[in-house]
Formats: C-alpha cells, sequence, structure tokens
C-alpha cells in the first residue's frame, strides 16, 4: 500500500517516520514524499498510490478528484483543518474516503496570533533591527498597553478560543462573534454581534473557516466599521480578508496595523524560499511595503506539539481506512 505525500517539506518526512512506530497503519504502507503541490500539472505524481496526503495549497477540485480515482488513488488524507479547497460532493460522486485532522493544538495558533499582536504592538522587529545596527533610539518604536484594552474574537472554536483565554489572562476586555457561539465561551468574554466588535475592539482578530459566507468578511464595509486606528490579525485563511480593501484601509489610516500569517494568494509564495526570485504579486509586494504591517509564512501551527498531532491523526485515519472502521474524522458532502 503506497501514501504519497504532496506538498512535503523535510519536517514533514521527519515527524510522519518518527510518528509511524506509534500508529496503528500497517507497517506495509510505503511512503513517498513529493515536494510538488498536487494540481492539473502535477495529478499524474499519484500514479500507483493508493492514498495521498495533501496540504492547506493542493488542488481538490473535481477535474483532479477524477483524475486521481482514474488512477487507482482510494483514500485523501488532509493534513490540516480546512476542507475549503476540497470539492466533497465530486469525492463522494467518486467513492473516494476523504478524512482531515480537525483540530491540533489549538493552542499554538493562538499563541502565534498574540505573538503577532505583540511584535506588532510593541515594534520589536524593528527594536531588533536597529539594536544590531548600534541604534538605541526609541522614537518610532511606541506601542499601546494591551491590559484593559478590547480584543474581538472573530469565530469561538477551540483556536478563538485559547487565542481568547491569552488575552483574557493580560486583562483584556474580551469580546466575540460566531454564527454559533460556544456555550464555554461567556467565562472569557461577552458574545455581541459583528458590529459591536468591529466598533469597540482595539484588536480583532480573526479565527474562523473560510466558506462562501465568510469569504472577504473583512471587507470595505467591514473596515469602515472597525474603530479607527484598530489593528486586524489573521491566523485563519487568507481569504477571510479582502486585501486590496485592507491596503485603501491601510492608506487611509482607518486600519491602524495589519498581522497576517495567511494571504488569499499564497499558494505561489508560501512553504518555498523565494528569496533569489522576483515576487510577481504586486499586491503582496504593496503590503510589504507599509512599515504597520507584519507578514509571518503560514507558521502559526507549525510547533512540535502540532506536528505531532497532525502525524499521529492523519495515520490513525489510515488505519481506519484500512481497517473499513468508521472514521471519526471523515468528510462528507452530506455532512
Amino acid at each position: 500500500m503506497q501514501l504519497s505525500f504532496f506538498s512535503s517539506q523535510p519536517y514533514d518526512r521527519r515527524f510522519f517516520e518518527a510518528r509511524r512506530s506509534a500508529s496503528t497503519c500497517d507497517d506495509e504502507v510505503v511512503f513517498t514524499f513529493l515536494s510538488a503541490e498536487l494540481d492539473r500539472q502535477t495529478v499524474a505524481l499519484a500514479e500507483g498510490a493508493d492514498a495521498i496526503c495533501v496540504f492547506v495549497n493542493d488542488k481538490l477540485d473535481r477535474d483532479i478528484l477524477t483524475q486521481l480515482a482514474a488512477l487507482g488513488v482510494r483514500a485523501v488524507l488532509l493534513r490540516c483543518a480546512g476542507y475549503n479547497h476540497l470539492d466533497l460532493e465530486a469525492a463522494d460522486e467518486l467513492g473516494l474516503f476523504v478524512a482531515r485532522v480537525p483540530a491540533y493544538s489549538p493552542e499554538a495558533v493562538a499563541e502565534h496570533a498574540l505573538a503577532l499582536t505583540m511584535t506588532l504592538n510593541r515594534r520589536t522587529h524593528r527594536a531588533y533591527n536597529r539594536v544590531r545596527e548600534g541604534n538605541f533610539m526609541l522614537d518610532g518604536l511606541l506601542g499601546m498597553t494591551l491590559h484593559g484594552k478590547t480584543v474581538g474574537i472573530v469565530g469561538t472554536g477551540r483556536i478563538g478560543r485559547a487565542t481568547a483565554a491569552i488575552f483574557h489572562g493580560m486583562g483584556c476586555r474580551v469580546l466575540g462573534f460566531d454564527p454559533a457561539p460556544a456555550a464555554d465561551f461567556e467565562r472569557l468574554g461577552t458574545v455581541v454581534d459583528m458590529d459591536r466588535l468591529l466598533a469597540e475592539s482595539d484588536v480583532v482578530s480573526l479565527h474562523c473557516p473560510l466558506f462562501d459566507s465568510t469569504h472577504h468578511l473583512i471587507d470595505e464595509r467591514a473596515l469602515a466599521r472597525m474603530k479607527s486606528g484598530a489593528m486586524l490579525v489573521n491566523t485563519s485563511r487568507g481569504a477571510l480578508i479582502d486585501t486590496v480593501a485592507v491596503i485603501e484601509a491601510l492608506k487611509s489610516r482607518r486600519l491602524g496595523a495589519l498581522a497576517i500569517d495567511v494571504y488569499e494568494q499564497e499558494a505561489p509564495l508560501f512553504f518555498a524560499d523565494r528569496s533569489d526570485e522576483f515576487i510577481d504579486d504586486d499586491v503582496f509586494v504593496r503590503l510589504m511595503s507599509f512599515p504597520n504591517v507584519l507578514i509571518t509564512g503560514h507558521q502559526g501551527f507549525f510547533t512540535a506539539e502540532a506536528m505531532n498531532e497532525i502525524a499521529d491523526t492523519t495515520l490513525a485515519n489510515l488505519a481506519d481506512f484500512l481497517a473499513g472502521r468508521v472514521c471519526s474524522n471523515r468528510l462528507s458532502g452530506a455532512d
């Protein structure tokens, strides 16, 4: 039985090979690690594989799923929680087994959201570079005391609640919005509607999945409703924000600062060394030109604990598939 990994990095190989001995999947499963992203040009690389393992920027539309099934692939394992890049209806029609990792170390992403907020607020990235050059001036490094400020959490799932707990512990007033808010969020903050959250929050942190209903959730209208000078933080999915509208809000100084770990058009950029290349994305280059914008390359999940959970859950999903057992992480278009 062959499992082919698309979009794999050296750390994927290390963690999956290390956790293999602790898994219950068949010892005869052969791992093949491919650095290529899955798309129409690379789908042929799945030939000979019984199952594939994919990540957030791999393409899984109807055409590609049809080609995978024709090649003999029977299972698609997502080593991520989001599945907006997957055509579930097509997967069902083709009889493909699809499973994901619904949650992995939510604290990892929550802590990264805090790191982005604190770094951008206190300008520690700029201070680091200054001191290395012998410049100890403080002008231009002024931040705000987060204690007592209002932080709006959009999405009260596990990551949203972990983020709320951190800011609550720092003495912040926490507001939360979710169409179906978690019952235990009330111990951390107050559930409000989106308009109130945007209007009152000094920091807005996004922690919701990407669906049609949340695509460009933060658009020109939402930005106009935000508290003037507020900070926007996105560690969820890039397409939650309308990047062009955000740039206009930064230019007009309506938006005070932006910290993102995800980007709507990140697929051609992220998870690779592009330092010797010309970045042919005018929107991204424009974003990087702002001194009050901080960008990281989709690393919010990237802790040892989270990587172990991803490997363990993915291999458990594979074991369920091979044994014909009910898999609690299986996805279906009927869900």
